[in-house]
């Protein structure tokens, strides 16, 4: 690890709550997660009751997650160009009213197993369209240097919410009835709104600029995680760590009833000693990042899971599945966080939401597939022997991923460089919608063809992560002096954003092609728009 990651990993931890935007929505986070937790272990517990099969059962964690799958990278697009504190109060309110209404029909006994996987399914879409947004706004509390302490604590609170949460819930259903912990989560949605209605940013989250289509936005963050090599290396770590590890959440409602202590407060406590293992761990992580890098600590998690796994599969004592618990919290805390911290710090600004929204779809697609594969398998062998096959899954993906680095952008700058020069006006009848052309005319000397073709694909890959489809390097066969960079975009207004889009890091790559050009002026620079 750098001096600079390790500068980092010592820093305060709780530096951010000196911050009263972050402690005003962190807390917020804290009470509206609790509800968030009591909901699971009463959806979780209501499905055991209503159809005990594991396959069924396990749909209802594969039903939160698929909806993320499918719509946060939309839901991405829309918080980089949307106002995202009124984005996130008109979701919360949604949900308030989803949740509510769920709570009236469970208190009316009128819940079916098809019922409750369809508003799962519809919660499940909120938390889609929600998820990015709330991430994406975090870097906007703190400054860069606090971003790995508060990704930290949000962490920490979701655990905390965790501890708390399943353990009022098991006390809930069994005093009150299953529909409490429903009506308690909805009521939490209130405390979002308030706070989000408190909080007023200095400045807009949301920069000023012309909304290109939708689908194009959504094409872009796609083609920018695609280039981005330090993303690509986080997901593809989380997705050979949850695809497996899915098997700890799906299973945990079938292990507690399965259990010589079965019930619904067991899985209450369950959960609550997850959360507490995972508070333990978010307290102990500085200390770890401040002798392990993000790559060693994710590798130690994976064994933990893998082990917490292997003890839910290897007994229905109490005094067993509850260390895996505890022990499960913590390695989840260990991976979880790590992965977050290396995606935030992979990302510029203007690509934030997006970005982070790929990662989600990763996360849960992992989630998702994980928890029908072990569903499965749990249904056609036995409990324990799904749980020892994903703990074996642990290990390969260990395995297969050792060489796959995580933090590796944590010391790049990704800060707007606007180094670039103001692009020509167009003529009278030329549209911005029209896809636009970049030639870059370089003369080098044949003697430096073989760095200058090095920097120049480099480049190309900054060319990408900014909105380029195509990209090609191109010479004059009668003259070896003569290069042409070209890179095509869907539209001009897109080439335009490529000037604010540029980072610190890129610039650096650009002077070092153009230190190749002969004259004095350097590259030549045209521009091209389709006719329309």
């Amino acid at each position: 690890m750098s001096s600079t990651g390790n500068a980092a990993a010592k820093a305060n931890p709780f530096a951010p709550f000196a911050h009263r935007a972050f402690v005003l929505l962190w807390t917020a986070a804290l009470i509206s997660n609790i509800g968030t937790w009591m909901h699971e272990v009463g959806a979780g517990w209501l499905m055991t009751e209503l159809s005990p099969s594991p396959a069924v059962v396990t749909l209802v964690q594969a039903a939160t997650s698929l909806p993320i799958f499918l719509f946060v990278l939309f839901a991405g697009a829309l918080a980089d160009r949307l106002d995202k504190r009124r984005m996130l109060i008109v979701i919360n309110l949604l949900l308030f009213v989803v949740i509510a209404v769920l709570a009236v029909l469970v208190r009316a006994d009128r819940v079916t197993p098809t019922v409750l996987l369809l508003f799962t399914v519809v919660i499940g879409t909120g938390a889609a369209f929600m998820a990015p947004a709330w991430q994406a706004v975090v870097p906007t509390l703190v400054p860069r240097s606090e971003l790995r302490a508060a990704i930290g604590l949000n962490s920490m609170g979701i655990n905390v919410s965790r501890a708390i949460g399943p353990a009022i819930a098991g006390i809930l259903i069994a005093s009150v009835g299953l529909a409490a912990p429903f009506a308690l989560n909805a009521a939490s949605h209130l405390i979002i709104i308030a706070a989000l209605i408190l909080w007023r940013p200095e400045v807009p989250v949301v920069a000023k600029r012309r909304h290109l289509p939708i689908l194009q936005e959504m094409a872009t963050g796609l083609r920018h995680v695609r280039h981005n090599k330090p993303m690509l290396q986080t997901l593809g770590r989380a997705f050979a760590f949850f695809i497996s590890a899915s098997a700890f959440w799906a299973m945990m409602p079938l292990v507690a009833r399965g259990a010589d202590d079965a019930g619904s407060s067991l899985y209450g406590f369950l959960v609550a000693t997850v959360g507490v293992g995972a508070v333990l761990g978010a307290l102990g992580l500085p200390y770890l990042q401040g002798r392990l890098d993000s790559h060693r600590v994710v590798q130690l998690g994976t064994l933990m899971t893998a082990t917490a796994l292997l003890a839910f599969a290897s007994s229905t004592a109490s005094a067993v599945i509850i260390p895996g618990a505890f022990l499960g919290g913590v390695a989840w805390i260990l991976v979880l966080t790590s992965v977050n911290v290396s995606a935030q710090m992979a990302l510029p600004d203007w690509i934030r939401a997006r970005g982070l929204a790929v990662n989600l779809m990763v996360f849960y697609g992992a989630m998702s597939a994980g928890s029908l594969i072990w569903g499965q398998v749990a249904s056609r062998l036995s409990v324990g022997s799904a749980l020892f096959a994903a703990a074996i899954g642990l290990v390969v993906g260990l395995i297969v991923t050792r060489k796959v680095m995580l933090g590796t952008a944590d010391d790049v700058d990704l800060a707007p460089a606007n180094a670039w020069p103001e692009a020509p006006p167009l003529a009278e009848g030329d549209s911005d919608d029209a896809p636009a052309v970049v030639m870059i005319q370089f003369q080098i000397s044949p003697a430096d063809k073989a760095a200058f073709v090095e920097a120049a694909y480099k480049v190309s890959a900054e060319r990408y992560r900014d909105g380029a489809t195509r990209w090609d390097l191109i010479h004059d066969v009668t003259d070896p002096a003569s290069w042409i960079e070209v890179f095509h975009l869907p539209s001009w207004a897109e080439h335009l954003q490529q000037h604010a889009r540029t980072t610190v890091s890129d610039t650096e790559l650009h002077d070092a092609l153009r230190a190749f050009d002969q004259r004095p002026e350097g590259p030549v620079v045209r521009h091209f728009i389709a006719s329309t």
